[in-house]
């Protein structure tokens, strides 16, 4: 087998084994990187974590609504985290279209949601709630933002 030349003659310079052939590197959990697919399981694993903490230091996480009262339990956490994990996969697809692949777009959008997001929890009826609910929103806007990067 034959190196590949380039013009002088000279073996041309090979990317090291494992590396894309573009020069960019990827960022990896483990040895392998996390798929897309994977991000919102892991933010609503998050979200599971800062509800559980919060339940375990005797925080009744409820919210204000419209009509009344509402206890926000770990089943509408997770459901809630994969809704809007499974969206912004969509966003983030259609944003890497775009001829820069969206980075900066898709934080600038990440950035937005969040802020946007953020106003909910302040409907806690209590500090303790509100506290609660500020880390799920953070915590799982953290997780897809960064986990759902080119």
């Amino acid at each position: 087998m034959s190196m590949p030349q380039n013009l002088s003659g000279r073996p041309a310079p090979t990317a090291p084994q494992g590396a894309p052939a573009d020069g960019r590197r990827r960022v990896t959990v483990g040895r392998r990187p996390l798929p897309h697919w994977a991000v919102p399981i892991v933010a609503a694993v998050v979200g599971v974590v800062a509800w559980l903490c919060g339940t375990a230091a005797g925080v009744d996480v409820v919210a204000r609504t419209g009509t009344g009262t509402q206890d926000v339990g770990i089943v509408s956490v997770v459901v809630a985290a994969l809704v809007v994990g499974y969206a912004g996969w969509g966003v983030r697809a259609l944003l890497g279209l775009l001829p820069s692949g969206g980075e900066r777009a898709w934080l600038v959008t990440c950035a937005v949601v969040l802020l946007v997001s953020l106003l909910g929890p302040l409907g806690g009826v209590d500090a303790g709630a509100v506290g609660v609910l500020l880390s799920l929103h953070i915590g799982v806007g953290a997780a897809l933002a960064l986990g759902l990067r080119r």
